[in-house]
């Protein structure tokens, strides 16, 4: 699978709480940085406007839509909004499928292998370790020995940017960053800190590789 590999280590912005008034600087803020693939996770209000802000203002090879993605509904909404990004906190094979057959691009949260495999059946384009706090990077490594080798794996929650090393040493792809790099209200100087941070660590590894 190629999807990523424009983008090594791709970092997903995951914006929970973000306002449509706010979106238009958080959004520049990121895609400044480096980011380009921003979620706003679709349980708290405003979440749609939020996105059609960022979309307006996205770069061309900036991947923008939607978290916390539950039902084959909600899908329809992201899509009909123009997003093309469909994360979920869960594994959802007809959410998965759905998303797929309308070229949306499908990362399902999974924690076991028994939904990885599930996920990845149903169509998914990579895999969100969800959350990251439970699944260690030695776990990491054993899923990893076990997928499809080109299988694009995200550990989300808790990630930080000095402890992205260790997982994309056990196999990580790329990484879901929430609370440490937004939160609603953030002030921008913030939010441009905690991106560089998260975008320096990035290049690090690179360089690394």
């Amino acid at each position: 699978m190629d999807l990523f590999k424009p983008s090594p280590c791709p970092l997903v912005a995951i914006l929970r709480g973000l306002t449509p008034s706010e979106a238009p600087a958080v959004g520049r803020i990121l895609f400044d940085a480096g980011f380009r693939m921003l979620e706003v996770p679709l349980n708290r209000p405003g979440a749609i406007d939020a996105m059609h802000a960022l979309l307006r203002i996205a770069p061309d090879d900036a991947l923008v839509g939607a978290g916390t993605v539950l039902s084959v509904q909600d899908v329809e909404t992201v899509k009909d909004a123009g997003g093309r990004l469909i994360v979920s906190p869960h594994y959802a094979p007809d959410v998965i499928s759905h998303a797929a057959s309308h070229g949306m691009i499908a990362l399902p949260g999974v924690a076991t292998p028994t939904e990885a495999f599930g996920a990845l059946a149903a169509g998914a384009h990579g895999l969100k370790l969800f959350p990251a706090e439970m699944i260690s990077p030695a776990a990491v490594k054993a899923l990893r020995s076990v997928l499809p080798v080109d299988t694009p794996l995200f550990p989300v929650g808790g990630i930080q940017p000095h402890n992205m090393a260790t997982y994309v040493a056990a196999g990580a792809t790329g990484f879901g960053i929430g609370g440490a790099l937004y939160f609603p209200r953030i002030d921008e100087a913030a939010l441009k800190r905690a991106a560089d941070a998260f975008m320096a660590a990035r290049r690090n590894l690179l360089h690394e590789r």
